[in-house]
């Protein structure tokens, strides 16, 4: 049987830290980016951790454990 190859894209758009939480780039962060306050967007800078009904979606994607 072949091996699994992990989604392309989730592996671009997603991070699994060693305790298991998968984490995102916030949304609202691609463009008019001059017309929001500095303030929304040091907010929307940081990483989003997904919920678990999710993350276990996205760790199937990219390989890893579903637990």
């Amino acid at each position: 049987m072949p091996k699994m190859k992990s989604h392309s894209g989730a592996k671009k758009r997603f991070k699994v830290t060693g305790t298991g939480k998968v984490l995102k780039q916030g949304a609202g962060m691609r463009h008019h980016l001059e017309v929001k306050p500095s303030r929304v967007t040091r907010r929307l800078n940081g990483d989003v951790e997904l919920p678990n009904t999710q993350a276990k979606i996205i760790k199937r994607l990219l390989g890893k454990s579903g637990k």
